[in-house]
């Protein structure tokens, strides 16, 4: 096996395989994912169907976590948006974790984030889970009380709470299901701004590894950057490394990035006005 994964690149040690056959470890980190789904290629089995036993059985639902790190380490506001999902009961390991996210946001002519939506394709690795709380935080002079959350497919909103000084709005996304472990779910929501400064740069943390995103970034014709770039941060106080110059689209006016394997930490895009 280590010799089969190593021609796929990836090193991993006897004792690790080791222990993911006896069942005594689960492969959670990102690396650990990546050679899972090598395996299923190696073993000529189909797509996700070693991936699938890691989120399968109830009753090692507590071991199918992936690691969380803090939100101190991912977003600067960390304080006020634990208080406000405390005031929504909802702690930081909400019972899913992501097999899939498309993003997409838009910046108006005003050179703002006009708005941004996202379809979201989920796991639950617990039993019960019936919502997902999305977390926006808008740029500098962000009116969270006049921005509008929008449920657009197989959910709907629930409670909003927000904090104005912050710009920082938490949405409960309800689902009409309680998803048991191992379980899909795939969903759509949107947020409408327009309330603040000129935006600079799209960020999106991400508390667990795995799971694929793209982003998308959409800029009116009458407000084009000249130059836009891709980055990565383990932490919102950490460096920014990654760096990688994208191209805009002539007929789209827009840019993207695809990341098949997300990391535990910050991905995204940056631009520079005329």
């Amino acid at each position: 096996m280590r010799h089969h994964l190593a021609q796929y690149g990836i090193n991993v040690g006897v004792t690790s395989l080791s222990y993911w056959q006896q069942g005594a470890r689960r492969p959670q980190r990102a690396e650990s994912l990546r050679a899972v789904r090598a395996l299923e290629e190696i073993l000529q089995l189909p797509e996700e169907s070693l991936l699938r036993l890691l989120a399968h059985p109830a009753e090692h639902a507590d071991t199918e976590r992936p690691t969380a790190r803090s939100y101190r380490s991912l977003v600067e506001a960390s304080d006020v948006l634990r208080a406000l999902l405390v005031e929504l009961g909802s702690p930081v390991d909400g019972g899913l974790h992501t097999i899939g996210h498309h993003e997409r946001v838009w910046i108006g002519a005003r050179r703002e984030l006009v708005g941004r939506e996202s379809q979201h394709a989920v796991r639950a690795h617990r039993d019960g889970v019936d919502r997902y709380v999305a977390i926006y935080h808008g740029d500098p002079g962000c009116a969270p009380d006049r921005v509008r959350v929008r449920a657009l497919e197989n959910c709907r909103t629930g409670r909003v709470r927000w904090h104005e000084g912050a710009g920082v709005l938490v949405a409960e996304l309800l689902f009409d299901t309680r998803l048991r472990a191992g379980e899909t779910h795939l969903f759509a929501y949107g947020f409408e701004d327009g309330t603040a400064g000129t935006a600079t740069e799209y960020v999106r943390g991400f508390t667990y590894a795995g799971g694929q995103y793209a982003l998308q970034i959409r800029f009116d014709d009458q407000a084009l950057p000249v130059r836009c770039h891709r980055f990565a941060q383990q932490s919102a106080a950490g460096p920014r490394g990654g760096r990688q110059e994208l191209t805009l689209s002539g007929s789209h006016r827009s840019v993207h990035l695809v990341e098949p394997q997300v990391r535990a930490g910050l991905l995204g895009i940056a631009w520079d006005w005329e």
